[in-house]
């Protein structure tokens, strides 16, 4: 049975996804919870309590922002 809370990603104007911590394997990071939601750290940033984090930093937070990088032309 898991004790750990489930981590929260909320991809701006798209989805809110659950996580469970255990699935993401020993000491995750923020990127490894961006590849369990088919995103990758060169496309998008992430943000804890309206923060920027780097993705290869460990994942301590519960609720993750994750925001789209424009690209224009």
């Amino acid at each position: 049975m898991s004790t750990d809370p489930p981590i929260t990603v909320d991809i701006k104007g798209e989805e809110v996804q659950e996580l469970e911590r255990e699935a993401l394997g020993p000491d995750p990071t923020y990127a490894d919870a961006l590849a369990a939601v088919d995103l990758s750290p060169h496309e998008v940033s992430v943000l804890v309590d309206g923060r920027p984090v780097p993705e290869d930093q460990p994942l301590e937070a519960t609720e993750l922002t994750v925001l789209r990088l424009i690209k224009g032309g």
